[in-house]
């Protein structure tokens, strides 16, 4: 399968060997298309693979109405290529491979092994059937138009070579993780031939926050479990989500973070000095409950042991009540019962560097794009996965739609040939 293709022109290519650019792949051939697909690392679906080490998180099981609105913004222009391949859909395509899925107690999809490696394998024997070919260490470096129209230059083990195709999928990630080849320079590549793009950032990633030296050196690394976070979106609106995170020495992270990665990192650019997080020590109890509580402890307890033996909370908590609330008094129940539900952290300064992110923001717009998902500055050329402007929270959403773009990219190529009897 890395066999170099001799510098003719080719009927159909995918570029970017990601779950996307499979998926178009698996498309264009079942249409009946000699179908190469050339990827810059040494190997296929390499961020796929690395997402799985820790378990492979395909899909999520919620209920279809509440699973949409995770795409935000974007939940319009990315309806229908999930509505044509729905997290119920993509657990049955699973199931094709010979691999089988459960849902774990969060809603959350797994591969039965918890691992992508095994998934992949089957996925890539598979297209090996169909006669797709795959071209490693293919780095897609230029694109020139003329009287022929699109030469696409690679940079390939043998050298620069030009290719011509009949058309083109394009799936070559966003700009996070780039160690596994979504290095983000398409971006320059697409925009100086007149293709829209907005700016790529991070998504589902850490933010920075200025903990004083004590809670850095003592408490970084320090997991807070069933806890709420909150905000005040730059519109007004909040924004509210429980689960886990952990203070690191930078600030927070983790998937309760993630999940309101948008609008936080808005505000952070919008309304800085508004960047505040709220974080909910006991998202199940009321005020009223928590107080009652702690009116139960014996006269004389320490703040430590009051929070630790009536309220269940690590000794984190104390910590952080002094640094983000020094005004608190302690003795005052009602007073540390709402800064127990709503403690101000330090004002955000910052998104922890793209690199680093889980996923991307930014991409091609979907004005860029008719419905097809073709790159309406050059026909015959699509884009799919996340070289498009959206984003998602982890819990599956992220490779669901990376999945469904790729199957409507895949399927408009495919159309657009055979509507050109080609």
């Amino acid at each position: 399968m890395t066999t170099p293709p001799a510098p003719q022109t080719l009927p159909v290519a995918v570029i970017g060997a990601g779950p996307a650019g499979l998926m178009a792949a698996e498309q264009l051939a079942g249409a009946g298309y000699k179908v190469a697909v050339f990827e810059s690392m040494p190997s296929a679906a390499r961020k796929f693979l690395r997402a799985g080490v820790g378990g492979m998180n395909i899909t999520h099981a919620e209920g279809y109405e509440q699973f949409l609105p995770r795409y935000r913004e974007a939940e319009p222009c990315l309806r229908p290529a999930i509505d044509a391949f729905t997290p119920d859909e993509l657990r049955g395509w699973i199931h094709a491979l010979g691999v089988e899925t459960f849902v774990g107690t969060s809603g959350r999809v797994f591969p039965r092994e918890m691992k992508a490696a095994p998934l992949l394998r089957a996925w890539l024997h598979r297209l090996r059937e169909q006669g797709i070919t795959l071209h490693t260490r293919h780095r897609w470096v230029g694109l020139q138009q003329d009287e022929q129209g699109l030469c696409w230059q690679l940079d390939t083990p043998h050298g620069v070579q030009e290719l011509r195709f009949g058309g083109v999928v394009l799936a070559l990630g966003g700009g996070s993780w780039p160690q596994l080849g979504s290095t983000g320079n398409w971006c320059d590549l697409l925009g100086d031939v007149g293709v829209e793009i907005n700016p790529l950032q991070a998504s589902n990633c850490g933010f920075e926050l200025p903990w004083s030296d004590y809670i850095r050196e003592r408490f970084a690394g320090t997991p807070l479990k069933n806890v709420g976070l909150g905000l005040t979106t730059a519109d007004g609106q909040q924004e509210r989500q429980t689960g886990e995170c952990i203070v690191s020495a930078y600030g927070v992270e983790g998937s309760l973070v993630y999940a309101l990665s948008a609008p936080l990192r808005e505000l952070t650019q919008q309304t800085p000095d508004k960047a505040r997080l709220l974080l909910d020590w006991l998202p199940h109890n009321s005020e009223a409950e928590i107080v009652d509580k702690l009116q139960q402890a014996r006269k004389g307890m320490s703040s430590s042991n009051l929070l630790q033996k009536k309220l269940k909370l690590p000794s984190i908590a104390n910590a952080l009540l002094r640094e983000c609330c020094p005004d608190l008094v302690m003795s005052d129940h009602r007073a540390l019962a709402r800064a127990l539900k709503a403690m101000p952290l330090p004002t955000v300064t910052g998104t922890r560097p793209l690199s680093e992110a889980i996923s991307s923001a930014g991409g091609v717009r979907f004005t860029a794009v008719d419905e097809q998902l073709m790159l309406r500055a050059l026909p015959g050329v699509f884009v799919a996965g996340e070289m498009l402007d959206w984003e998602a929270p982890t819990g599956g959403y992220l490779l669901t739609a990376c999945f469904a773009t790729g199957r409507l990219a895949g399927r408009g190529l495919a159309n657009w040939l055979a509507l050109r009897g080609e």
